[in-house]
C-alpha cells in the first residue's frame, strides 16, 4: 500500500510544482507586464507634459505673433496716413515746381540779358584801354593782346546783332597788326647796336697810329707816352670814366623818353651823346659812321601813325545807349 501510493503521491507533488512554477510564470509575467504598463504610463505623463509645454510655447508664440500683427496693422495704418499726407505734400510741390520752373524762365531770360550786358560792357572797357594804350602809350604789344580779349568777349555772344561788330573788330585787329613791331621797337633795337659798336672805335687816330715816333719819343717812351693831343678829345683818365660815365646817363635818358614816346626828349638825349662822342673819340671813320648813325637816330619820330581805328568801340557804346538794338 505504501509502494502503491507513493507513485501517486510524486505525480501530485510533481503536478503541484508544475502548479507553482505555472503560477511563478504567471506572476513573474504579471509584475513584468505590470512594470512596462507603469513605464509606458510614466512615458505616456512624459509625453503629455512635454506636449502640453510644445503647446504653451505655440501659444506663446501665437500670442506674440498676434501681438506684432498688431504692431504691424497699426504700422500700416500709419504709413498709409504719412502716405496719404505725402502725396498731398507731393501734389503741392508739383504745383510749387510749376511756379518756380515758370520762374526760373522768366530769371533765365533776364539773367541771359544781364551777362550779354555784362560781356558788352567787359569788351567796351578792352577796346576802350586798348585804344588808351595805342594813343597814349604807343604800347602795340598790349594793344594787341587787349584786341584779343575783347575778341574772345564778343565771340561768346549769341546773339546775331554782334556779327557786324565782330566783322569791324576783326579789320582794326588786322590794321593794327599791320603796324608791325612798331617804330620804339625798331629804334630800340638801332639804339643796342649803336651803342655796341662804340666799344669798336679807335681811341687814336689813324695817322697817330700809323706813324713812326721820333728818337726821343722812343727814349721817354718807357717813361711817359707822347702824343698829338686833341683839343675836343679828352686825355686825362679821370676825365674819360666822368665822360664815360655822363655818355651812359645820357644814353638812359634817351631809352627812357624813347618809352615815354617822347620825341623832344629822345632828340635832346642823343644829341648831348653826339657831344660826348665828339669828346672821348678822335676823328676817325669809324666816328663819323657813328655819327652818322645816331643823326639817323635822332630823325626818327616816336609818335605812332595810328590807322583809323575805334568804330567797333562808338558800335558797343551806341548799343548800350539804346540807339542800336543788340
Amino acid at each position: 500500500m505504501n509502494d502503491d501510493s507513493s507513485p501517486s503521491s510524486r505525480r501530485r507533488l510533481a503536478r503541484w510544482i508544475i502548479a507553482l512554477l505555472l503560477l511563478l510564470a504567471l506572476a513573474a509575467a504579471a509584475g513584468f507586464g505590470w512594470r512596462s504598463w507603469q513605464a509606458g504610463q510614466r512615458a505616456a505623463a512624459h509625453a503629455r507634459a512635454a506636449a502640453g509645454q510644445q503647446v504653451e510655447a505655440l501659444q506663446q508664440m501665437v500670442d506674440a505673433l498676434r501681438r506684432d500683427q498688431r504692431a504691424n496693422a497699426r504700422g500700416l495704418q500709419d504709413v498709409a496716413a504719412t502716405n496719404r499726407v505725402l502725396r498731398d505734400e507731393v501734389l503741392g510741390l508739383g504745383q510749387r515746381n510749376a511756379l518756380l520752373e515758370e520762374n526760373v524762365a522768366r530769371l533765365a531770360d533776364h539773367s541771359h540779358q544781364g551777362a550779354q550786358a555784362a560781356r558788352r560792357e567787359d569788351a567796351e572797357l578792352l577796346l576802350s584801354q586798348a585804344q588808351q594804350r595805342l594813343v597814349y602809350a604807343g604800347d602795340l604789344d598790349g594793344a594787341r593782346r587787349l584786341y584779343a580779349l575783347a575778341a574772345g568777349v564778343l565771340e561768346s555772344m549769341d546773339s546775331p546783332g554782334y556779327l557786324n561788330l565782330r566783322q569791324a573788330l576783326v579789320q582794326e585787329r588786322a590794321a593794327v597788326d599791320a603796324l608791325g613791331p612798331g617804330v620804339r621797337v625798331r629804334a630800340a633795337g638801332q639804339l643796342a647796336q649803336w651803342t655796341t659798336a662804340l666799344d669798336a672805335l679807335p681811341e687814336q687816330s689813324a695817322e697817330v697810329a700809323d706813324a713812326e715816333p721820333a728818337w726821343w719819343q722812343q727814349m721817354l717812351s718807357p717813361l711817359v707816352q707822347i702824343r698829338p693831343a686833341d683839343p675836343q678829345v679828352l686825355m686825362a683818365r679821370s676825365e674819360r670814366v666822368a665822360a664815360t660815365d655822363a655818355l651812359q646817363i645820357e644814353l638812359s635818358l634817351a631809352r627812357a623818353a624813347l618809352e615815354r614816346g617822347d620825341t623832344q626828349g629822345w632828340q635832346l638825349a642823343l644829341q648831348r651823346v653826339d657831344g660826348w662822342l665828339l669828346r672821348l673819340w678822335p676823328d676817325s671813320p669809324q666816328r663819323r659812321s657813328q655819327r652818322h648813325a645816331l643823326a639817323e637816330l635822332r630823325g626818327i619820330d616816336l609818335r605812332i601813325a595810328l590807322p583809323e581805328l575805334g568804330s567797333t568801340l562808338q558800335q558797343l557804346r551806341a548799343m548800350r545807349e539804346g540807339k542800336v538794338a543788340p
